[in-house]
């Protein structure tokens, strides 16, 4: 059986292991001269940034893919608990540290609102329902056919998956500010607090169970431990050609053709790409002919972008925590604009992380490394980003210095930033959308993309458009689906 993967995002690289240890022949094709997809890596005179992702939850997920192979993982990646997760900031300057560590969490919670406490002991526990029956039973389960859907439907009602998050948080806790920190999770994965179905508020519970990790050397150096593996194992690397159409016999899958007319043949194709950009880009539409497929894919809605501005210090921020969420003053406004409105507010939200602040190795010595990671409307909105950038660049600096890193301005050496357009261009993700797809109740499960193509035989998919959805643990459970459809 020969597979090829397209895109080495984690779903992508979890899915050539997974295939691999099947005994399948595995080509794995990337675009870029690296792998990692959003997980890349950027180097700049002794910084070192990871480009996306940097909160590591449910690990095991990363163990299990060289634990196929007989492999240790502590050979090839070093994952470490954190003490404080988040670090949330308000307006006010008010914080709260947010962590696993039940009794803080009480004591916090009572200084803001004592009688919210009980409520976030009910959430809590409500929230264990939703992840042993959204995460535990559900994330590998292929939604290909309308009757696993119907089956699950009593019981995701009964989870209140109708509801939204924030609307869930707040039947259990009454303060808002309590609020905010509680429903956030959608934001990880590309939803609004506001629309995202419930089913996502399990976040909050996987955390808890698991922690949350930080991988020594960047989330980066997952993705090199990973790419030393597939080497080990003989899964066929391509790096630096793109795929620029997949090839048809009627509607069966029989290879791809690269950027460089070189055509590969294979009985499987599994995309790491983003599904819209593979349906509309790399497949002849014209036999993409299904009206009720057309109809689903039009009326998909996506998730915000992203503006990451990327910037090292030669200060020192040692009071700054490995994660910070920052908060605006205007929340659900802010965010109708954001995901509806689709245009920029000034009253931002950001999350500020720093790497730093546990790994001394991402940045030259005496000095500090960071990213901030801005919500932003996608590629829908016609913000002219070659504008729009650089005024963004400069609220983002006064609005840190403002509010948590004194002077940062004469103290930046080293920065850059990437907007939706990096997204749309480098990624090809629909709109420049960070997470593909939003993750609402009528876009989740059987709703999204399907791991299995609705119209071509042998066309499959992982990552972030298709069943579970967004975020690491999603993306590489997307793989484990896999093994149950192939």
């Amino acid at each position: 059986m020969n597979s090829i993967i397209i895109g080495s995002g984690f779903g992508g690289i979890a899915a050539a292991l997974r295939l691999k240890a099947k005994g399948h022949n595995v080509t794995l094709v990337e675009k870029h001269h690296d792998l990692g997809g959003r997980a890349r890596v950027f180097k700049k005179n002794g910084f070192i940034f990871d480009g996306g992702p940097t909160v590591i939850t449910a690990p095991y997920l990363i163990n299990e893919l060289f634990e196929l192979f007989q492999k240790d993982p502590k050979n090839y990646i070093n994952l470490k608990p954190l003490d404080t997760w988040y670090q949330f900031v308000f307006e006010d300057k008010s914080k709260f540290n947010y962590s696993g560590n039940e009794n803080e969490m009480k004591n916090q919670i009572e200084n803001i609102d004592q009688k919210d406490v009980e409520g976030y002991k009910k959430l809590v526990s409500f929230t264990k329902k939703i992840f042993d029956k959204g995460f535990t039973e559900l994330s590998d389960v292929p939604f290909d056919k309308p009757l696993v859907m119907i089956q699950q439907l009593p019981a995701l009602l009964k989870l209140k998956s109708y509801k939204s998050v924030y609307s869930l948080v707040s039947s259990f806790v009454k303060n808002e500010k309590l609020r905010r920190i509680l429903s956030m999770h959608p934001l990880l994965v590309g939803g609004n607090p506001f629309t995202t179905t419930s089913i996502y508020g399990l976040i909050l519970y996987l955390e808890k169970k698991w922690g949350i990790h930080y991988s020594m050397g960047g989330t980066g150096n997952i993705i090199n431990g990973l790419e030393k593996l597939m080497k080990e194992v003989g899964v066929e690397i391509i790096k630096g050609h793109e795929v620029k159409k997949i090839v048809l016999n009627n509607k069966k899958i029989t290879g791809v053709e690269l950027d460089n007319n070189e055509i590969i043949n294979s009985n499987y194709i599994v995309c790491n790409a983003d599904p819209p950009a593979v349906y509309e880009k790399l497949l002849d539409g014209s036999q993409n002919n299904s009206f009720l497929f057309n109809w689903k894919k039009n009326r998909m809605e996506y998730s915000m972008g992203l503006f990451v501005y990327y910037f090292g210090t030669k200060k020192i921020y040692n009071e700054i925590e490995h994660h910070t969420i920052k908060f605006g003053n205007k929340y659900k406004e802010h965010l109708e604009d954001i995901f509806n409105n689709k245009k920029l507010n000034n009253d931002i939200s950001y999350y500020l992380h720093r790497p730093s602040a546990t790994d001394k190795s991402m940045a030259p010595d005496g000095h500090d490394c960071f990213y901030v990671l801005v919500p932003v409307p996608n590629n829908q909105s016609n913000i002219d980003w070659k504008i729009e950038g650089e005024k963004m660049r400069n609220l983002v600096i006064d609005k840190m210095q403002n509010d948590l890193m004194p002077n940062l301005r004469e103290n930046i050496v080293e920065d850059f930033y990437l907007t939706p357009n990096y997204f749309e261009n480098d990624l090809n993700t629909k709109f420049g959308s960070g997470f593909s797809i939003q993750p609402k109740f009528s876009q989740s499960a059987y709703f999204r993309f399907h791991n299995k193509s609705e119209i071509y035989d042998g066309l499959y998919f992982v990552g972030a458009g298709t069943h579970p959805g967004a975020g690491v643990p999603g993306v590489l459970s997307s793989a484990k689906v896999l093994d149950k459809i192939i």
